[in-house]
């Protein structure tokens, strides 16, 4: 390369390097006189600019909770604060209209009179007051209202109207099933909206605003949309879940319990379709939703029985029809003796179960694990006694179980057989129950069912089986049969409906937590699980209920069960199961005909004739009343009717001169609302009567 080439190329490497160099300097230059020059007037203008634009939260919607009917549960509603800026305010306009709006804010609120108003207006317009704080938490037509009144009408520019808007949670249905619907607080919610809070809140959006003579206005094209929240379907069934609530309430203020939770769960699925937890308050007879007493472990008392009896069933140690000796209701256990009301000779085990006998469990679980504990630690682990039951509510409680063997002595496992050392909720013993009601599997308790998205199902959550078979089919039958004669012949037989079958087990504990509370105290546990029909189980019901200090009623069969019948009649009756036929079909006479319902002599006679169906009447019952039979071979007979004086006949469908009747027969005082055909009656058919008992029917 030649001498001028290579000079003509440094030429122009340094002519270029002494232009960029120059470049930079200038900028260096420039930005120093802007700083120093301009930059108080780029800081004016830029603050200017900030005060004249913002950026505005758009709030989501959170989520409601509705159940599998549609029925609105829980929704957000809107509630508002309203300040008023007298210095906004024309002089002109605030004297001519001040005595109207102080008379339209009387009307509204009726808390002051339209006097006191305008002198309290007009004192803080003479201040020029800038926020006067009007009123807070007021509803959606409320501020609508007040936006029409006078001066309030010109806006937030020249009426000085300021508002500001909140969302709250609002309970259609208020402290029915309160506690398991939750409160939402944000991070410390509870219940379903602590659970699904994810689901429920939505994502708030954005809008730029800007500065003007008008207020501030949003940014055409600015917004960011909120993404509001998904909406929950629980399987509460609110019709059971009131009638759960209200059974036993009544119970607790009779009785005069500390407090009490009633679990109805669907048996095939594992759906809570009712959770009622009711707490005393104070020293009064109020009882509200406090706490979650479903999930809190307890010493179960003679409910857990069933488990020691599986365990024997299922390691073929037993059948129920063995004999088993309780001692007259005193056995000998280490140092300590075991006492029973219910003791007696040799029986056979399904007896002593249906009896609740302590001394004939325990013996039988000393016997056959004494020597081989960890057999039955293993089979309280199989069966997740020692396991939460992980239903989708917060707070639930681990179990309690003692399986360190080397701290067990001579009285801890009969004890442990009986229901005692041993701590779980009634949540879980419903579900056990559940278990051998669904022929042995074991479903997990849950209470949604689905998410929506505006409208649209987005997930839908299927039931869940915990354990396929709690025991073979010969365990769980044999079960099954102790647990119906539970009712018929044992501690519940004071509870059977004449309508439908039922089977469960009574439990009653004195309760003691090691520190308050001692045994001495006097405080039980009355408790009844069971589910119906006891042929085809359709709900497992869990009724547990803390007695006050030496409660003069506190046997489970007293407190418990009355609740549990009063629950299964309203769910029966109501065909809230979908029952193939109504009430009244299902009531059966000895021979196992059908029942239909009763009428007179003469409305029969129409009937019939009407259908061309001709029926002999003896004549002697010309003007009594009559039921309708119809054997298996569809021949239809007219009978005397059956009216039993100590159970409530279903009147419903009949007219008042029959209705009265049949009711007085049965030794009760009616009162009657309305005209026409009875259309409800206020006490359930099947209950029995007390003396002297009122019923109101509602004629339509």
């Amino acid at each position: 390369m030649s001498a001028n080439i290579k000079r003509d190329i440094r030429f122009r490497v340094y002519m270029a390097f002494t232009g960029i160099c120059l470049f930079g300097a200038a900028i260096i230059i420039k930005a120093a006189y802007i700083q120093i020059k301009e930059g108080p007037k780029l800081h004016a203008l830029a603050t200017e600019l900030k005060t004249r634009y913002r950026y505005d939260t758009l709030e989501a919607e959170r989520g409601n909770i509705y159940t599998e009917d549609g029925i609105l549960l829980s929704s957000s509603v809107p509630e508002f604060e309203v300040g008023l800026d007298f210095s906004v305010m024309n002089a002109d306009t605030f004297t001519k209209r001040i005595d109207t709006l102080s008379l339209c804010l009387a009307n509204l609120f009726k808390d002051r009179s339209a006097a006191e108003y305008k002198e309290e207006f007009i004192r803080n317009f003479e201040k020029r007051t800038r926020y006067y704080p009007l009123c807070s938490k007021i509803n959606f037509l409320q501020y609508e209202a007040l936006r029409s009144f006078p001066i309030f009408n010109r806006g937030k520019g020249r009426g000085g109207f300021i508002t500001h808007r909140t969302e709250k949670r609002d309970p259609p249905y208020k402290n029915l099933a309160y506690r398991t619907l939750g409160i939402y607080r944000g991070e410390k919610s509870s219940g379903l909206e602590g659970e699904y809070d994810d689901e429920l809140t939505g994502e708030n959006g954005t809008c730029e605003s800007q500065k003007s003579a008008a207020g501030w206005m949003p940014v055409e094209g600015s917004e960011v949309e909120p993404q509001n929240g998904k909406d929950i379907v629980t399987t509460l069934d609110m019709n059971i879940q009131d009638v759960a609530e209200h059974a036993l309430l009544h119970m607790l203020q009779t009785k005069g319990g500390q407090y009490g939770t009633c679990i109805v769960m669907e048996v095939k699925t594992g759906k809570i379709k009712a959770l009622v937890n009711l707490g005393k308050q104070g020293q009064t007879d109020n009882y509200l939703e406090d706490y979650n007493y479903a999930l809190i472990p307890t010493e179960p008392g003679s409910t857990f029985k069933m488990v020691t009896l599986l365990s024997l069933l299922n390691d073929k140690l037993i059948t129920v029809d063995d004999q088993v000796d309780p001692e007259g209701g005193r056995i000998r256990f280490g140092d300590d003796v075991m006492k029973d009301t219910h003791g007696g000779g040799p029986e056979p085990i399904w007896k002593a179960f249906a009896e609740s006998s302590n001394c004939a469990m325990a013996k039988l679980a000393n016997k056959y694990y004494g020597n081989n504990k960890s057999k039955y630690i293993q089979h309280l682990v199989d069966l997740k006694i020692d396991s939460v039951t992980n239903i989708d509510l917060p707070g639930e409680q681990r179990p309690k179980v003692n399986k360190n063997l080397k701290k067990w002595g001579a009285t801890t496992l009969p004890w442990m057989a009986t229901g005692y050392g041993v701590a779980i909720s009634p949540m879980q013993t419903c579900m056990m129950y559940n278990a051998i009601a669904n022929n042995g599997r074991m479903m997990k308790p849950y209470l949604v069912s689905a998410i929506k998205e505006y409208g649209k199902v987005v997930k839908t959550i299927e039931p869940t089986t915990v354990i396929e078979h709690v025991g073979d089919s010969s365990a769980v039958a044999q079960l099954q049969r102790c647990m119906r004669a539970v009712v018929t012949d044992g501690t519940a037989k004071g509870i059977q409906s004449p309508y439908y079958t039922m089977a469960g087990k009574t439990g009653t504990a004195q309760v003691t937590d090691g520190k308050k509370i001692v045994y001495s105290d006097g405080v039980y546990q009355g408790s009844f699980v069971g589910y119906f029909p006891a042929e085809a189980p359709k709900y497992t019901i869990c009724v547990v209920i803390r007695t006050e200090q030496h409660s003069a009623a506190y046997y489970g069969v007293s407190i418990a069960a009355p609740v549990f019948r009063q629950v299964a009649d309203k769910i029966f009756s109501s065909n809230i199961g979908s029952w193939a036929a109504p009430l009244d079909s299902f009531a059966r006479s000895g021979s196992g005909k059908l029942v239909a319902r009763m009428a007179t002599t003469d409305n029969y006679r129409f009937l019939l004739n009407g259908i061309d169906k001709h029926v002999a009447i003896p004549a002697d019952y010309r003007d009594g009343l009559m039921q309708l039979i119809v054997d298996s071979t569809r021949h239809i007979n007219v009978q005397p009717a059956r009216i039993y004086k100590s159970i409530v006949p279903d009147v419903k469908g009949m007219g008042l001169k029959d209705a009265v009747y049949m009711l007085e027969t049965c030794g009760m005082q009616v009162q009657v609302q309305g005209k026409g055909k009875v259309q409800s009656q206020s006490v359930m058919p099947g209950t029995r009567i007390a003396k002297g008992q009122n019923i109101i029917i509602q004629l339509s």
